[in-house]
């Protein structure tokens, strides 16, 4: 499913969190937004999944406004956050029931259930998952919030910094496995993200957004060869930013 954001400007205050920005992901492709802290991302993930609306331009998905379908765009939306928040107390098993049950996804309890494992083992808990999540790692945890966004097959994952703050055998995993569901599924990705090298592992292209404006885009080959140093080159000129994983 395509999402375009056409001259979007929205501002909160004195703040112009996104100016003008114009953005095509193309269906089945991954993009990687690469920024620092308050360059929009963010911003920019909550008018796509219509949980906020832009003061002025068009935000498109799958070529329907999300304006005017609202809350319908979000059947289509996964989105994992930066730090999924889960009840405490509860098990793998029934924190992906309960999603499923919100979301009314399943068509009987035995179809929902089936959903909930095969999420569970798509992003390799299927071992944990009737362990109490209070005992996962961020690891695990940040797994589990990504097979909750699979539950109903969605058209669009997004992902909100998703290695941000795990160790390497963490980021290796959830690699892995994004790359495994972009093999497996005709998912359109779109992931904010810090971390240069799994923008450049797992996505076709890139755009660098600062203070609310792309500043430029292209594979992470194209930008790597205007720049010296690459991908990160390219992030440190136009932002004067650095690596953070």
């Amino acid at each position: 499913m395509r999402i375009d954001i056409t001259d979007v400007h929205r501002r909160y205050g004195d703040v112009e969190a996104l100016v003008g920005l114009d953005l095509t992901v193309e269906s089945g492709d991954a993009y990687g937004l690469v920024g620092t802290n308050g360059a929009g991302k963010s911003t920019l993930f909550g008018l796509i999944a219509a949980h906020d609306r832009p003061d002025s331009g068009r935000v498109l998905v799958g070529g329907r406004d999300v304006r005017a379908i609202g809350w319908r765009i979000r059947e289509a939306i996964g989105v994992l956050p930066e730090n999924p928040g889960f009840p405490p107390g509860g098990t793998g098993r029934g924190t992906l029931q309960f999603h499923a049950d919100v979301r009314g996804i399943g068509s009987s309890p035995d179809d929902a259930a089936g959903r909930v494992a095969g999420a569970a083992a798509t992003v390799g808990l299927a071992d944990a998952i009737d362990r109490p999540i209070d005992g996962y790692s961020k690891g695990m945890r940040r797994r589990l919030g990504l097979a909750a966004a699979l539950l109903a097959n969605p058209a669009v994952l997004l992902l909100d910094e998703p290695t941000a703050g795990l160790d390497p055998n963490g980021v290796a995993a959830l690699r892995e496995i994004l790359v495994r569901v972009r093999e497996e599924t005709d998912v359109t990705l779109l992931m904010a993200t810090h971390a240069l090298r799994e923008a450049e592992r797992v996505c076709d292209r890139v755009g660098v957004l600062d203070d609310g404006r792309l500043l430029a885009e292209g594979t992470p080959d194209e930008l790597g060869a205007e720049y010296e140093d690459g991908l990160e080159g390219a992030f440190v000129s136009l932002t004067g930013g650095g690596r953070d994983a």
